[in-house]
């Protein structure tokens, strides 16, 4: 089997460098000029919570060659047509494409590679980029090593080549065949919409948002609309470690207290992340809040359902990248306190 790392960052770099010295032919793509010199070089270097190294084949996309059995999509959603569409040439009938991206990207990556050809990942470890070749693992060795990846059909069956594809990414980490992988990344979406969007929107890290009464109100209103369009078009959300997100829906103003409690126990322990959203905007990047935020406006239009704090997240952050500033949160979150109290009248 030929396998494409697309995208070879810091899960890239973790993934690749397993893959290869389990015995795969595997290339990893990056566009990352001295990053893929040092992958050659020196090979990839895991360091953090497991020190690994490995030797490696890396190229820029432009050196791509041949045909790729299976390619693990990492890159940012951002550049999906583009990256995709230069794929396709590299492409054989039966070729797979693993969705491995933040948010909910499969109708994008099947309109351009064909339905047939994906099947939706789900990344559940973490990692950061160190430097050129360096990538470091954050989450527990042993952890990683039961519980990596979650993949499956999007139609929920268990077919041969999902227990193929979870063969070779065993050879990273834990690999999970799901019947409901849409299900689990509309989960994962919700926690992002709700937290990560927040952190972006207000410049803070998940403690200032669990602090601050609007900020987690907020996070309680952009959980509720995510799971009303999510049930819309038919997602069924699944459990997370075992907790039920799909009780997080909001029947009444009564609710909220609750759901307030209930998030700020939930999500304590990551109290100190800041999302990756927040750290593109300190770096004057594009982030990918159209595919986060951006995701529940969208799937909405054609329903009845509204979607004001979702939407005020993706204006915000918009409005941050145009001006290639960072947000300040005493200023943004009064936009926040405005919503609640009309959501109150």
């Amino acid at each position: 089997m030929r396998i494409a790392v697309l995208g070879a960052g810091s899960l890239g770099t973790i993934v690749g460098a397993y893959l290869s010295a389990g015995g795969m032919e595997v290339e990893l793509i990056d566009t990352f000029e001295a990053h893929v010199d040092a992958l050659n070089q020196t090979g990839a270097k895991v360091i953090g919570t497991h020190e690994f190294q490995a030797k490696v084949k890396a190229i820029t996309p432009d050196n791509k060659s041949g045909k790729y059995d299976l390619v693990l999509l990492l890159t940012k959603q951002l550049f999906n047509n583009s990256v995709l569409s230069e794929l396709l040439p590299f492409l054989d009938e039966d070729s797979v494409v693993c969705s491995l991206q933040n948010g909910i990207p499969e109708n994008n990556v099947a309109s351009i590679v064909g339905k047939e050809r994906v099947i939706a990942g789900s990344v559940e470890f973490g990692a950061t980029f160190i430097e050129p070749g360096v990538s470091s693992l954050t989450t527990e060795y042993t952890q990683f090593k039961k519980y990596a990846f979650q993949i499956g059909e999007l139609n929920g069956e268990t077919t041969d080549r999902i227990k193929q594809i979870k063969a070779v990414l065993d050879l990273v980490g834990g690999t999970h065949i799901s019947d409901n992988l849409v299900g689990t990344k509309w989960s994962k979406l919700l926690i992002n919409n709700a937290f990560s969007g927040l952190s972006a929107a207000l410049n803070g890290e998940y403690g200032d948002i669990l602090d601050n009464e609007y900020g987690i109100t907020s996070a309680v209103h952009i959980a509720d609309e995510t799971i009303k369009v999510g049930h819309a078009i038919g997602v069924t959300f699944a459990k997370m470690n075992g907790f039920d997100i799909a009780s997080l829906e909001v029947t009444n103003e009564q609710d909220v207290p609750a759901r307030v409690q209930t998030f700020r126990t939930v999500m304590e322990p990551s109290r100190l992340l800041k999302a990756s959203m927040l750290q593109d905007l300190e770096k004057k990047r594009k982030t990918e809040i159209d595919f986060i935020n951006g995701v529940v406006p969208e799937m909405a239009e054609g329903t009845s359902i509204s979607t004001p704090f979702n939407d005020m997240v993706v204006k915000l952050v918009k409005s941050a990248e145009d001006s290639q500033t960072v947000p300040d949160f005493k200023t943004n979150i009064k936009n926040f306190e405005e919503l609640i109290n009309k959501h109150k009248m």
